[in-house]
């Protein structure tokens, strides 16, 4: 997709901030530090529009960004940091769960994990989530370009084995430094979402 316009159009932390659009959406998931603003930048070909940091944690909010008035990006809290409290934790669970289940412009929701380390419990219980609510159960395998082609095989196969994954065609690899993978992820875009752009 040529990106003509990309800008973030709302935090919101309860469902009355969530922005009156009406265009599809397509959410993201993953542990803090996990590079999802990294990952939406480089889809993007934006260097900073999603603030990415070295402190994880960082999102606390559901950001919302408007692609060509076709569709948004939609960067759920990171979840799994030790150093939060309790209480921050089950806002941030209410928070996810609020949009998911709230949220019909919702299409699709992605996981993240990192490839080099096999799926944590968290990740396992997000998934099972997205999986829970409808969702077809996609991962994007991020920060890829730190392994080799055949250790990114090994790894896609024990984040299949780890989420209990049986179909093949729901993991891809992805590299938010080299870019690799941003082709494909967004024909998968354009096809779970039935838009193509001339």
């Amino acid at each position: 997709m040529i990106i003509r316009k990309a800008e973030i159009i709302m935090t919101a932390v309860k469902k009355e901030q969530y922005p009156a659009t009406v265009v599809p959406e397509i959410a993201f998931a993953g542990k803090s530090n996990v590079g999802k603003s990294s990952m939406i930048n480089a889809l993007l070909n934006r260097r900073s529009l999603a603030r990415t940091s070295s402190q994880p944690g960082k999102t606390q909010t559901i950001n919302f960004y408007n692609i060509n008035d076709m569709l948004n990006f939609v960067d759920l809290p990171g979840y799994g940091y030790a150093k939060v409290s309790k209480t921050e934790k089950s806002k941030w669970g209410a928070m996810i769960d609020t949009y998911l289940h709230n949220r019909n412009q919702l299409r699709e929701v992605f996981l993240l994990v990192d490839i080099r380390h096999e799926p944590s419990q968290n990740d396992i219980q997000m998934y099972n989530w997205i999986k829970e609510c409808g969702y077809t159960g996609y991962v994007i395998a991020s920060k890829a370009d730190k392994l080799s082609r055949s250790q990114q095989i090994k790894s896609i196969a024990v984040i299949k084995k780890t989420l209990e994954i049986k179909e093949n065609g729901l993991v891809y690899p992805f590299s938010a430094t080299s870019k690799a993978g941003v082709e494909e992820i967004w024909n998968l875009f354009e096809n779970v979402l039935g838009i193509k752009e001339e």
